[in-house]
């Protein structure tokens, strides 16, 4: 039997250690990681980051995933390859699902004032953390969230705030959690629904969505 190719898009600034939990069988599914490069400039526009991730995809009609930001950019990807499937995790499909707040970020600009060069470092603060919740907190940061670059998070930040989707792409699987504080699903639209899943739902709820997966593509 013929295997699923399936790329996996992390989320903005998280490497690919973030799907570990996420479990396909084997003799069904090859799974492929993508990883986010840096922009040529803060310029690039969205549309030429996404040919150049294109390129990283090497089968024909494969299954796209992304998770927040990663959901963004495969359906981008998508414009420029004709793929199987889109499937979302804890992401939008317009940019009529952002909410008020990242509206309001957009608009006043104060994206521009967020702190790069601390998260760029953020190994020469974790030795200020104290107790040993917020020192395994810094731990997962570092471990997940590892694409910390300045100029790929003020490129991202703002295409993000500034992505203009407004028609919704066909075949495509949206999977979301009822409380996810950075897309809140009340403004999402036609999709699986994960209870409790959060904004980190891969990471916690990761057995959840793979089933839905596996169901969705077989």
């Amino acid at each position: 039997m013929k295997k699923i190719q399936i790329y996996f898009m992390p989320g903005l600034g998280a490497n690919s250690k973030i799907f570990e939990h996420i479990s396909l069988p084997k003799d069904q599914f090859e799974i492929h990681l993508l990883e986010w490069k840096t922009p040529i400039s803060e310029d690039e526009s969205i549309q030429d980051y996404a040919q150049r991730m294109a390129n990283e995809i090497k089968h024909q009609n494969p299954v796209l995933l992304g998770v927040s930001f990663g959901g963004v950019l495969v359906q981008e990807i998508a414009k420029i390859i004709t793929v199987k499937k889109i499937i979302l995790v804890s992401s939008i499909k317009s940019h009529h699902e952002f909410p008020n707040r990242l509206k309001l970020l957009q608009k006043t600009k104060a994206y521009k004032f967020f702190p790069t060069k601390i998260i760029e470092n953020f190994d020469k603060y974790k030795k200020y953390f104290l107790g040993d919740f917020l020192k395994k907190r810094a731990d997962l940061y570092t471990l997940y969230l590892s694409v910390n670059d300045a100029l790929y998070l003020k490129w991202a930040i703002y295409t993000i705030l500034h992505w203009q989707q407004d028609k919704i792409p066909e075949n495509i699987l949206h999977i979301h959690g009822n409380n996810d504080h950075v897309f809140p699903s009340k403004h999402i639209h036609n999709f699986t629904e994960i209870n409790n899943g959060s904004h980190v739902m891969i990471l916690l709820k990761a057995n959840e969505i793979s089933t839905i997966i596996y169901k969705n593509l077989t």
